[in-house]
């Protein structure tokens, strides 16, 4: 048996073309509302991993700084250490000097290794302080992090779920909408996507209803209508630019409008009341 050879997307007729953009459409329609039904989930879950990766970055930068501070601190007792000791050894030489230049000198020296005690006890104060604080800092970053992955372990959850429930489903629509894209030429095919994207409920094909554009509901002109009955071209909306077709192309059945026999028979129920008044 001879395998049937796929037909070429541009030897379809404008009808079929057509058919299979509004087909086409209620696929990609589907899916938006599966979409609608997951929310805003995905953004929370995305923006909670950034805020997530954002506080163990801030935890892994305070704790480099706290590592520093404690090199800075052993940096600073090990020049103390060296201060007293110069400073014994100083005291020490004095008793031994031959003059007073060289007592002098000396004493100078234990005067300036003695401020470089007080420098470095005074900076290890300061260091002790901001210690202290980076590593609250990092309790209350470290507080803030656990809710934030509670929160996010939550939201995935929650997201998990409602994919489980329709994935399935979106996977077939998917199916369906590439068997369906193969019948429709490229550069149209491209066009439907874009006129989707620029639309705020993502209807790039409408019917006419009511004379209207079944998108923007302007007025369309009669010889326009008749055009897009006819289903020989791509006719697209001056308005809003979503491609147009026929109620009946779309299966849908227009009800004829009643207004009008309405007003004729108030009307005509006023002349009668007028006409018994005059009698």
């Amino acid at each position: 048996m001879a395998k049937e050879t796929k037909k070429d997307p541009q030897e379809f007729s404008v009808e079929e073309k057509l058919s299979s953009l509004y087909q086409l459409q209620l696929i990609f329609s589907e899916i938006d509302r599966i979409k609608t039904l997951r929310g805003e989930l995905p953004l929370e879950v995305e923006d909670l991993e950034d805020e997530v990766a954002g506080l163990r970055t801030r935890i892994g930068n305070i704790t480099a700084d706290i590592e520093a501070i404690k090199a800075e601190e052993t940096k600073r007792r090990a020049k103390i250490e060296e201060a007293k000791a110069l400073i014994e050894k100083y005291t020490a030489d004095q008793d031994n000097v031959r003059n007073n230049r060289e007592y002098d000198l000396l004493a100078k020296e234990i005067e300036f290794q003695s401020l470089e005690v007080e420098f470095c006890e005074k900076k290890l104060r300061q260091y002790a302080t901001e210690r202290k604080n980076k590593e609250a800092d990092i309790d209350a970053t470290e507080a803030l992090l656990a809710d934030r992955i509670k929160d996010l372990d939550e939201k995935r959850s929650e997201l998990d779920e409602i994919i489980t429930e329709t994935k399935e489903e979106e996977e077939k629509l998917r199916e369906r909408a590439k068997s369906l894209e193969t019948a429709i030429e490229p550069r149209l095919l491209q066009s439907f996507k874009r006129i989707r994207k620029n639309t705020r409920n993502g209807l790039g094909v409408v019917y006419v209803q009511r004379d209207a554009c079944g998108g923007c509901f302007n007025k369309i002109p009669p010889q326009r209508q008749l055009d897009i009955k006819m289903r020989k071209k791509i006719i697209v909306c001056e308005y809003c630019g979503r491609i147009m077709i026929d109620p009946e192309l779309a299966g849908v059945k227009e009800t004829p409008a009643q207004a009008p026999e309405k007003k004729t028979r108030k009307r005509a129920i006023r002349r009668t009341e007028k006409k018994d008044d005059a009698e």
